[in-house]
């Protein structure tokens, strides 16, 4: 079944090469004792195998102390002396009486095939089909690999088809993300409610996220990455950097309007008046807002662009950042203003006098 699937992988495009366990390849040395020819020289079981366990697989006498390293000290026989059937037939066995004797008198030595190494996962003997691939995009390639074994494999009754390896870590990760992405973006609302202590607000700015992402999107595509753990971290530091700038905007908004209110007395401001307001609390704001993307994209770009240990992961994650930090920036000095004046607005006309 593995040698199946080995074939039908190897069709595919993407894999560089597949390659399935052999459930029989390793030779294995069988020492069977003769009960009968042993008890002739007055020897047990236990005395045969004493010495197979000694001279042939070696028995651990003493160990050795250098300074805080401990190393065991093995004796069994030269190599020379056990590296065929005959040679391990020579081995001399001490009998009762005095005398030696070799091996093969009281044994049966041959060599046999079997698997090389028996391996077992829930109580249930497997085998491991090893692929290695071309493309970054793991889910993909096992989403089409799947198909492709479901079409030509015709899998047995008490058999039992997974994936492991990169593509059970990515499974996983994305358990987690469906937990995690919904918990920030949650955990950001309730931060921007109890800054403005009302659910207008809360809701523009985090209307303004998905925008805000897009140029991260387009860097990602740019640089032909893949959707992965790594992206997504950086997508959401670039959802919290983008809510803190939108609420900064918003705020000096704030303040700029209740001093138009504090001017006119009172009364409801028109539409010019709100509008003035909006442009000279975003006015106020252009600098450190620019000021705060240039610095986060001059700490990222080397990130994105260096070399070495570690680097996919950490270019993935600054990916989003550089790239929606630019549309995040103009997004909270040209759109947001808008919305929000748009807001006020509405809220002017109804407010009481």
């Amino acid at each position: 079944m593995a040698l199946d699937i080995e074939n039908i992988m190897k069709t595919l495009p993407e894999t560089v090469s597949a390659y399935g366990d052999r459930a029989v390849g390793g030779y294995f040395l069988d020492i069977n004792i003769n009960r009968k020819a042993a008890a002739r020289y007055g020897l047990t079981v236990g005395d045969i195998q004493d010495v197979i366990m000694t001279a042939i697989g070696g028995m651990q006498v003493s160990m050795t102390i250098e300074g805080l390293e401990r190393y065991p000290i093995n004796l069994r026989y030269p190599r020379d002396f056990r590296d065929n059937p005959q040679k391990i037939g020579r081995v001399l066995v001490p009998t009762p009486a005095g005398n030696y004797i070799p091996l093969s008198e009281v044994t049966t030595i041959s060599l046999s095939r079997g698997a090389p190494v028996v391996k077992s996962e829930n109580a249930r003997p497997n085998a491991w089909v090893y692929v290695d691939i071309s493309t970054s995009d793991i889910g993909g390639f096992v989403a089409e690999a799947k198909k492709i074994i479901e079409e030509r494999l015709d899998l047995p009754a008490g058999y039992t088809l997974s994936w492991s390896g990169q593509f059970e870590y990515m499974e996983r990760a994305q358990e987690r993300l469906r937990i995690v992405v919904p918990f920030t973006l949650v955990l950001i609302f309730l931060l921007l409610y109890f800054n403005f202590r009302n659910l207008a607000e809360p809701v523009i700015v985090m209307l303004t996220i998905p925008f805000a992402l897009v140029g991260g999107i387009w860097l990602i595509w740019s640089m032909n990455f893949n959707i992965s753990v790594a992206i997504v971290v950086g997508f959401i530091a670039l959802a919290g950097v983008s809510a803190e700038i939108g609420v900064l905007v918003l705020t000096f908004i704030d303040h700029e309007l209740d001093r138009q209110h504090k001017l006119a007395g009172g009364r409801r401001l028109n539409k010019k008046e709100i509008m003035a307001a909006v442009y000279t609390g975003t006015a106020e704001r252009v600098r450190p807002i620019a000021m705060t993307a240039t610095a986060i994209i001059a700490g990222l770009l080397p990130i994105l662009y260096g070399t070495g240990t570690g680097s996919q992961v950490m270019q993935r994650i600054a990916a989003p950042m550089v790239g929606g930090m630019v549309t995040a920036t103009l997004l909270c000095l040209l759109v947001l203003p808008v919305i929000y004046g748009s807001y006020l607005q509405i809220v002017e006309h109804y407010r009481k006098e």
